[in-house]
C-alpha cells in the first residue's frame, strides 16, 4: 500500500467538482459533487441521534437498497435538519435536479448537509449550485482539494487522503474526504466522510466491512460529547479497478480490502479529532491490556471525553488523577492497583503512575511532553490482551468563542 495524491478523484471513474452557491457562507465554496462514471455500489453508516436531518432519511433509503449511485451532492451552512416535510420535499427537489443534470434516476443521487439545524434550505440557490457543479466535474486532484473544502463548517483544514493497493494482481485505489469539528462525539459516526473506490466487490461485503471498521475508527473519535443530527459516513464502489469481485468474507482479498480502509478511516478519524473547534493538540488515548476489546474501547472513549482532562492537556498539566477518575467511572472493572499510566509525544514519553500511586515524576518534563501538537496517554491494565485507541483534542478557551455564537 502506498499513499498517493488525488484525493476522492483518485480512484478509476470518480470526478468531483466544488462552487459557491451563497447558501450560508460568503466568498467561498459552499457545495460539492462526487460522481461516479458508471453505477456504484454504495454502503452507509448514519447517526444515531434520533433526531435526524432529512439527508440521512434520504440516503438510508438508497444505501439499504440495490440500487445504484451516479453522485452525492453535499452542501456546507445549513443542515436541512428538523426542518420536517419542506426539508424532505428539499430534498426530493435537490435529487431531481441532480439527476436531471446527469441524466440519472432520482434514486441514484445521494444528499449531505452540514451546518446549523432548523433553517430550511434555499433551494433556488441549491438547484443553482447543482448545475453549476454537473457542468464542472473534473478527476483531477485540483477537483478533489477544491470538493474537500467546500464542505468545511467550523473546520480549520480540509480532510483528505488517497491511497492505492494491490488485489489479485491489480492495481486498487481508495480515496476519501471528510468534515468535522464541532459536534463530534462517538456513536457513529460523527462528521460527514465519503469514500470512493474501484474495488470490485460485493455490496454485502462493503457494507459488512465499513460497518466493522467504524467501531475502532469513527466511533471512537470525540471533540466535545455531542452527536450530529447529520452524521453519515458513504462508500461508493464502481469495480473499475477490475479485480476478481471480492465475494467471500473469509478470503485474502477481503482482508486486504478492510485492512486498506481501516488505513484510510483511521487517518481520517485522527484528521478530525486534531481539527476539533479551538484545538491545539490532538489528544490520543491508548488503553492496553483489557480483558475484552469493548472494556479497552469504553475505558479510552471514557478518558477521551473528560472534560477536565482534555483542560489539562490544553494546559500542558500532567494532571493524572483525572485519567484516573475518568476510568473508574466508565463503568467497566480494573484493578488501580495493577496497571500503569504514561503520557507520550514527540518529546519523551515519562513513567506518571504504577502499582496505585504516583512514580514522582519529573513535572517540567511531563509538561514538555504535554506540550507537542499529538500527544499520548498510555493506559496498561495488565489483565489481558485487548486494546483499543480513542482519539480526541485539548479543551480550550476558542472551543467556547466558537460555539457561544455558532448562528453568526
Amino acid at each position: 500500500m502506498k499513499i498517493i495524491n488525488g484525493g476522492i478523484c483518485a480512484p478509476k471513474g470518480f470526478l468531483a467538482s466544488a462552487t459557491e452557491a451563497n447558501i450560508k457562507y460568503k466568498n467561498r465554496t459552499d457545495m460539492a459533487m462526487i460522481f461516479s462514471k458508471v453505477p456504484a455500489i454504495s454502503a452507509g453508516v448514519y447517526t444515531t441521534n434520533l433526531v435526524k436531518a432529512g439527508p440521512v432519511l434520504w440516503d438510508r433509503k438508497i444505501t439499504d437498497s440495490e440500487v445504484d449511485v451516479n453522485a452525492i451532492v453535499i452542501n456546507s451552512g445549513i443542515a436541512n435538519a428538523c426542518t420536517k416535510d419542506e426539508g424532505m420535499e428539499y430534498c426530493k427537489q435537490s435529487a431531481k435536479k441532480a439527476a436531471s443534470e446527469l441524466g440519472a434516476e432520482e434514486n441514484s443521487i445521494l444528499l449531505a448537509s452540514t451546518g446549523v439545524i432548523g433553517m430550511q434550505l434555499p433551494i433556488d440557490k441549491i438547484c443553482a449550485g447543482i448545475e453549476s457543479l454537473s457542468n464542472s466535474l473534473e478527476q483531477s486532484e485540483k477537483a478533489a482539494n477544491e470538493a474537500a473544502k467546500a464542505i468545511m463548517t467550523t473546520d480549520t483544514v480540509s480532510k483528505e487522503i488517497a491511497i492505492e493497493f494491490e488485489i489479485s494482481g491489480k492495481t486498487v485505489k481508495m480515496g476519501a474526504m471528510c468534515k468535522g469539528s464541532g459536534m463530534i462525539h462517538p456513536n457513529m459516526c460523527t462528521m460527514l466522510g465519503f469514500i470512493t473506490t474501484d474495488v470490485n466487490i460485493s455490496k454485502e461485503l462493503l457494507l459488512k466491512a465499513l460497518r466493522d471498521d467504524v467501531v475502532d475508527t469513527f466511533n471512537m473519535v470525540s471533540v466535545d460529547g455531542d452527536t450530529s443530527t447529520n452524521d453519515s459516513l458513504i462508500i461508493l464502489a464502481n469495480g473499475l479497478a477490475d479485480n476478481e469481485k471480492i465475494v467471500n468474507e473469509s478470503s485474502e482479498e477481503y482482508k486486504v480490502f478492510k485492512s486498506n480502509l481501516n488505513f484510510v478511516t483511521t487517518a481520517l478519524s485522527k484528521m478530525i479529532a486534531g481539527d476539533g473547534e479551538g484545538a491545539t493538540a490532538l489528544f490520543e488515548v491508548v488503553v492496553e491490556g483489557a480483558k475484552t476489546k469493548e472494556t479497552a474501547r469504553t475505558l479510552a472513549k471514557s478518558v477521551v471525553t473528560s472534560s477536565l482532562t482534555k483542560a489539562a492537556i490544553f494546559g500542558h498539566d500532567a494532571n493524572w488523577g483525572r485519567i484516573l477518575c475518568a476510568l473508574g467511572y466508565s463503568g467497566e472493572k480494573f484493578d488501580p492497583d495493577n496497571m500503569e499510566l504514561y503520557f507520550e509525544s514527540e518529546n519523551g514519553k515519562i513513567l506518571i503512575y504504577k502499582d496505585g500511586v504516583s512514580v514522582g515524576f519529573d513535572e517540567e518534563k511531563a509538561s514538555k511532553i504535554l506540550s507537542a501538537k499529538e500527544v499520548r496517554a498510555l493506559v496498561k491494565l495488565n489483565m489481558g490482551d485487548f486494546a483499543a485507541t480513542a482519539w480526541g483534542c485539548d479543551l480550550t478557551f476558542d472551543y467556547v468563542k466558537i460555539n457561544a455564537d455558532y448562528r453568526s
